[in-house]
């Protein structure tokens, strides 16, 4: 069966909008869908990169309420009557005068057939008002030690500088109190201070700050040019566009230092991250509802007072561990989680989206904000030091527009339509339900559930929902004479871009209704094992978040054995004539990798870590969470070009260089006889240009990888038997452990664990999928 994996074929390929499914044909029955074992379910891109050929710009024609779904490719069109009938509800539709001359020979963009895909820019209303600025709000932690200041501040000026010139601007900066600078005043530099040790609520903040007439839009109030609602100069003095606020902000930064008050020995600094975030959104609720507006926190410790604190100040005390939160042992989390689920609440009113941006050598509380940041759709990345690549690459990442853009994009809200017999049970990802419920909602929920609208205050190019479907047969489809072969799905999503401009993407997807008695191998042949492998790791890592005890590993197992015993080729109780469609060949290796990875075996990493591996998994794309499931090797040596290698300890060689990408990793790791070579300065000595060729090659291709990547990976450098070779040998398949009988190759590993092989989990998995 490992020979089998070698063999697989290539994945369906994506639609043009991104979206890819489990099962590109689906059963029609609920018995049927169960014994697939891998649920119905669709990853989607919401605004996938697409050409501007796939552009429209006129307002979308939409179906009659109450289904309102968009023409597209799938409706069938009566050019004399000029009439179209929608494929979900089924009702007719009259074009309306502006479609007077549509033909045959003469369609709209959104009725070609390779259109699957479109979006559509509606031209802006007249004497509306321009589109608003991007707003950036900075919360800065200040209980960092002075080199770390120094590191965080020059981040922030390189950060000032690359900023659009109508972007509005604001600063927080917190320790032991919150302090809201108001950026506006010229003559003097003015304060508003907030205490960090108790909660404060949106109104409390306004009736401070002299904003308390400020909610909504109330009379007298009259939006400006630069797009803050005001009323007598107010609001303004603590938001200003970046072109204004240069001076003022660099002067602040040139004079911000560490906390001042003191810490006493054997305590932790006083800090009040959850008060600094509460004045942010009530500032953001009041000035700007509605707009695109990120909270940008930059975080260096954890909350040791006030609302969202996650441990006491005495060191004494720990941070809380996996350990602690499965006995419910850590008597901050929960309190901490629900006040960031307000937080998360208020800021998806607002369309307000939260970034977190931590650095430090122990926990911050990502565990903790995890709700507010994956709701709000905010992005999230985890380093050691404000000086450290990763931090400091991917904080200048969000600001670059061009090619290196992120494509940020914000109020985002995602509609989904579909044929009446598919219910939807949820989506795992950056979004919040909407709560609109409706007959195309299913009784289970996975996930943001109960609805068939969600919101998406922060999205970007990358960002990737996954959806989950049920199927609910109505009588009138089991009827003689009333089947459909084609299932439809549409996905309209609402979104401002970097720019301002509200655009409207449709993409609308059909697959064909199987009959399993009949033809099993249709269904065979539609089946996406990197899509199914990932749409596991997200189902079963909110399972473990949502469910006390939950065994993950034996759950991958016993579906994998139910999945092998149904569309596997084998005698019964014979394991050696098991064997399985290509289709499925590379899957059992996709859950071997998974069974080992961060997303399962929380031992060794902080509730912060899993926490922030589980946010980036639910929001890449499936090729990008594949990577982080089964990582990339590839080999480079002087007998061949690079090539792909087996992720096994067998592909190590004393004469080879592999490059490893694990996705928040990229490691080049050298071999013995490579790595004494290089340390004799072979690669200076011009007679071996090819050595140093060699050494080049993986060292550029890293770069191209980190290049492209957000957040930006860790590099490691490391050398065969070297400390840092754990960061390799921890992700290789163990062929060769201390346990192996078999001879180890000279110049190749051996790797110290109990794990068992690729090698022995196929074969037990066969055993176990033949038996009786």
């Amino acid at each position: 069966m490992a020979a089998d994996m070698a063999g697989a074929g290539a994945p369906p390929p994506a639609d043009p909008g991104g979206v890819r499914m489990t099962w590109n044909a689906w059963p029609r029955s609920k018995v049927e869908v169960s014994k697939c074992v891998v649920p119905l379910a669709a990853t989607i891109s919401p605004i996938y990169p697409i050409s501007d050929d796939f552009v429209l710009p006129y307002p979308p024609l939409r179906c009659k309420p109450p289904c309102f779904a968009v023409l597209n490719p799938f409706c069938s069109v009566d050019f004399i009557n000029r009439i179209w009938t929608c494929p979900f509800c089924f009702s007719r539709n009259l074009f309306p005068p502006h479609y007077h001359g549509i033909s045959e020979s003469n369609v709209p963009g959104e009725l070609y057939p390779q259109l699957s895909t479109v979006e559509y820019v509606p031209p802006p209303a007249p004497h509306s008002p321009p589109p608003p600025p991007p707003v950036f709000f900075f919360v800065l932690d200040t209980c960092l030690i002075e080199e770390e200041l120094e590191f965080l501040k020059s981040s922030m000026r390189r950060a000032l500088a690359v900023l659009p010139e109508n972007a509005l601007v604001g600063l927080i900066t917190f320790g032991t109190q919150a302090h809201l600078h108001e950026l506006g005043c010229t003559d003097i530099s003015k304060v508003y201070v907030f205490r960090g040790m108790k909660e404060i609520t949106k109104e409390q903040i306004l009736d401070q700050l002299g904003l308390s007439g400020h909610r909504g839009q109330p009379k007298g109030v009259t939006p400006q040019p630069n797009g803050l609602r005001q009323r007598a100069g107010s609001v303004n003095r603590f938001l200003l566009p970046a072109s204004e606020c240069d001076y003022p902000l660099n002067a602040l930064l040139d004079e911000l230092q560490s906390d001042q008050w003191p810490v006493e020995m054997g305590n932790r600094p006083t800090r009040c991250t959850a008060v600094a975030l509460s004045v942010a959104a009530g500032l953001l609720g009041a000035c700007l509802p509605g707009t695109g507006a990120r909270i940008i926190a930059l975080v260096g410790g954890p909350c040791t007072e006030g609302p969202g604190m996650i441990v006491s100040k005495e060191l004494s005390e720990p941070l809380r561990s996996h350990k602690d939160l499965d006995k419910d042992a850590s008597p901050h989390f929960h309190k901490a989680v629900k006040f960031y689920e307000n937080l998360a609440n208020q800021l998806v009113d607002q369309g307000h989206v939260l970034d977190v941006f931590a650095a430090a050598l122990d926990q911050v509380g990502i565990a903790e904000m995890k709700v507010a940041v994956e709701r709000t759709g905010g992005l999230v990345v985890l380093a050691e030091s404000f000086g450290h690549p990763i931090f400091k690459d991917s904080f200048k990442r969000i600001f670059y527009g061009g090619e290196q853009s992120l494509g940020l994009s914000f109020n985002g809200t995602l509609n989904i339509n579909c044929s009446k017999d598919i219910k939807i049970q949820g989506i795992i990802g950056p979004c919040t339900s909407l709560q609109k419920k409706g007959a195309l909602c299913a009784d289970t929920v996975i996930g943001q559930g109960h609805t068939t609208a969600w919101k998406m205050c922060g999205l970007d190019s990358s960002t990737c929902l996954t959806v989950f479907f049920d199927l609910s047969p109505s009588e009138r489809s089991n009827q003689q004479g009333t089947t459909h072969e084609q299932l439809y799905i549409q996905f309209v999503t609402n979104y401002q871009n970097a720019e301002g401009q509200m655009r409207i993407r449709v993409t609308t997807i059909t697959r064909k209704w199987l009959d399993i008695s009949t033809n099993a191998e249709e269904l065979v042949e539609g089946f996406d094992q990197e899509t199914a492998a990932v749409v596991l790791a997200r189902y079963i890592s909110l399972k473990m978040e949502m469910e006390e005890e939950f065994d993950a590993t034996r759950w991958l197992d016993r579906s994998l054995i139910r999945l092998c015993s149904r569309f596997g080729d084998y005698r019964k109780d014979d394991p050696s004539s098991f064997t399985i469609n290509p289709n499925f060949s590379i899957f059992p290796q996709f859950v071997f990798n998974l069974r080992r990875s961060q997303f399962v075996q929380v031992f060794n990493n902080s509730p912060d870590e899993t926490a922030y591996f589980r946010m980036l998994l639910n929001r890449e794309s499936v090729t990008n969470s594949v990577v982080m499931i089964q990582p990339s090797l590839v080999s480079y040596s002087f007998s061949s070009p690079p090539t792909p290698a087996l992720l096994d300890v067998a592909s190590v060689a004393a004469d080879r260089i592999l490059l490893l990408d694990a996705y928040f990793s990229v490691v080049i790791f050298h071999g013995m006889t490579i790595a004494q070579w290089r340390n004799m300065g072979y690669q200076n000595q011009p007679e071996h240009q090819a050595f140093a060729q060699l050494l080049q090659a993986p060292q550029d291709d890293a770069k191209m990888i980190i290049k492209d990547r957000f957040p930006v990976p860790r590099l490691v450098i490391c050398d065969q038997h070297g400390s840092q070779a754990r960061f390799m040998l921890a992700k290789l398949n163990p062929s060769a452990n201390y346990n192996s009988a078999r001879e180890v190759t000279p110049g190749s590993d051996v790797i110290f664990t109990d794990d068992v092989s690729l090698q022995v989990f196929c074969e037990h998995l066969q055993r176990l999928a033949v038996q009786s």
